[in-house]
């Protein structure tokens, strides 16, 4: 059986706008490690649309700038605005819509009495392998990353920051497709850098399918926050648990849970080949309505029910979660 997974850079819009989120969240968090937060952005052009709830102490009158320095962290510098012109966003003409208000009284009454901000269900997944991920998505990840380095480095490359990439595995476990997706100023070869990325000659290198691409990030799509959650979490080898997790405090559990499953699925994978967890949460209650672990091992499946005592404080406090860490691991993926 084939097994193909993708990944895409900070640069793709959908990713700039999970990062603007959590690059905000880490700035209030900073000064309010007990904001409540739960921010989704648009971006399509130069236009930002920063739409939800955030309840803190902090001033966020700084908001505007804020957008622009994650803009700047991703890598669309001025420098590489003036390299590529209107094909790509613009950082210092922006136009930022805010469609904020504050946390829901009745959301708050139940967090602040140690429960969760919303209810869902959320799923961790671990298997042997590089990190403990499936193979296909640890090389598209690696091959995007790797790619992304380079085009950051240095701007005159002529190399944009919108990446994709996506790896097919055959019924061996060789790598028999690799497609990179990469904006261009002008030809550049990319495949004996595939290649030596990946360590594997794959049978198919495919740069840039359409034969051009130089329009990207938000001037060619259109970003919204938690598109990408594929990409973020397993891909095709496990379920997607939650929304998205780069939008909200970790009181929301949309992050925190998945992180958790995350962790536990790593404890319990022990010897085996595949472990899944999936839990669920109720808004305002601590108690998780149910908690569960599935191995396979040989092709053999063992399940069993698991209780978590655990209190969202807690949880969040052994995760980190209460720190200015969302940012970081925006870029990394939840826990991996």
């Amino acid at each position: 059986m084939k097994h193909t997974a993708e990944a895409v850079s900070l640069g793709h819009p959908d990713k700039t706008s999970d990062f603007i989120s959590s690059y905000i969240l880490d700035k209030i968090i900073t000064i309010d490690p007990n904001v409540r937060y739960a921010l989704e952005v648009m971006i399509k052009g130069n236009t930002v649309v920063l739409g939800g709830e955030i309840s803190t102490t902090a001033n966020i009158t700084d908001i505007n700038r804020w957008v622009k320095d994650a803009l700047y962290e991703i890598g669309y510098t001025d420098e590489y605005s003036k390299q590529w012109g209107n094909c790509a966003i613009n950082p210092d003409n922006l136009n930022i819509i805010h469609l904020i208000t504050k946390q829901s009284p009745d959301i708050n009454r139940g967090v602040e009495q140690n429960g969760w901000g919303d209810q869902g269900v959320f799923v961790g997944y671990a298997c042997t392998g590089d990190e403990n991920i499936n193979r296909e998505l640890y090389l598209a990840r690696k091959l995007n990353a790797e790619i992304y380095n380079l085009a950051k480095s240095d701007v005159n490359l002529g190399l944009g920051l919108d990446i994709k990439t996506q790896i097919t595995l055959d019924d061996n476990g060789n790598i028999e497709t690799a497609i990179v997706a990469v904006p261009m100023l002008r030809e550049i070869s990319l495949h004996k850098f595939v290649v030596q990325t990946l360590g594997e000659i794959p049978k198919n290198i495919i740069i840039n399918g359409t034969g051009r691409y130089t329009f990207h990030g938000s001037v060619a799509d259109c970003g919204i926050t938690g598109r990408k959650l594929a990409c973020d979490f397993y891909s095709t080898a496990a379920p997607i648990g939650g929304g998205s997790p780069w939008t909200k405090d970790a009181s929301k559990a949309d992050l925190t849970l998945n992180f958790y499953a995350r962790r536990l699925a790593l404890d319990y994978l022990g010897e085996n080949d595949e472990c899944f967890v999936y839990l669920s949460s109720c808004i305002g209650r601590h108690e998780l309505p149910s908690a569960t672990v599935k191995t396979i091992k040989s092709g053999i499946i063992s399940q069993q029910n698991i209780t978590i005592d655990k209190k969202p404080g807690e949880i969040i406090h052994i995760l980190g979660l209460n720190k200015p860490i969302f940012a970081q691991l925006c870029r990394h993926s939840v826990g991996l």
